[in-house]
């Protein structure tokens, strides 16, 4: 059965932006953090107030990001506007990913707007413009044309990348595309030998329960930070 590294899930963002995304890091001292128009994630390599205050260098005025972690000291510079509580849930080996749907097609960044547009009605503010050159998505289409599902990849670190982006146009939900997607992106990562997982919001029980019935389990809940340079 396999489980996600401590070492490496307690701060997932910051070992993701040193190693496989450090080609999109903006850095500086202790913290990293992804362009605003990528990701509203930034991380530090431990809680403590000189890595916020470099934190702080990194934001534009009363620009927000999130970070995780249990804890961080307060600083003049920045504001916690509040947190989340998310589980991170792995698929186990034994778990075999059915052959999925014929109607998924690969999208990219060139169906950016689309993909902004349909995740702006589930999760607003999280999927950007250049969310999707974190890695790999995939969507289904209506019969004329439009995007109404999509799943990819959002943090990579070294043997596990993080399925996300998972989304269904309310007017299609029921109908399996979301198991669908998520599947076809983790028969990619079986097939390279990865071992796919994810984030969830705690809160999000309709989404948790259908992880759980496509076999995903829980490793550990981590909290998120939304953090605000306050000038």
């Amino acid at each position: 059965m396999n489980d996600l590294p401590e070492n490496l899930f307690a701060n997932a963002v910051w070992h993701a932006l040193q190693s496989k995304h450090s080609h999109l890091a903006l850095s500086a001292g202790e913290a990293s953090r992804y362009p605003a128009d990528v990701a509203p994630f930034a991380a530090v390599a431990t809680p403590s107030i000189s890595a916020l205050q470099y934190l702080h260098s990194l934001l534009t005025p009363n620009e927000y990001v999130w970070l995780i972690g249990e804890s961080y000291p307060s600083i003049s510079e920045l504001s916690c506007l509040g947190t989340l509580m998310c589980l991170q849930m792995v698929l186990p080996d034994e778990i075999v990913p059915p052959t999925p749907i014929s109607n998924i097609v690969p999208i990219s960044c060139a169906n950016a707007n689309e993909m902004v547009a349909l995740t702006d009605i589930a999760f607003p503010g999280f999927f950007r413009s250049r969310t999707c050159a974190m890695g790999s998505y995939y969507g289904i289409r209506s019969g004329d044309g439009q995007l109404i599902a999509m799943a990819g990849e959002r943090l990579i670190l070294s043997g596990y990348p993080e399925i996300s982006g998972v989304c269904t146009h309310p007017s299609h939900r029921g109908k399996g595309y979301a198991a669908s997607l998520i599947w076809r992106v983790a028969q990619d990562h079986r097939r390279e030998g990865l071992v796919p997982w994810l984030h969830v919001s705690a809160e999000n029980h309709h989404a948790i329960e259908l992880y759980r019935r496509m076999g995903f389990r829980e490793v550990r809940r981590v909290k998120l930070h939304r953090i605000q340079r306050n000038d």
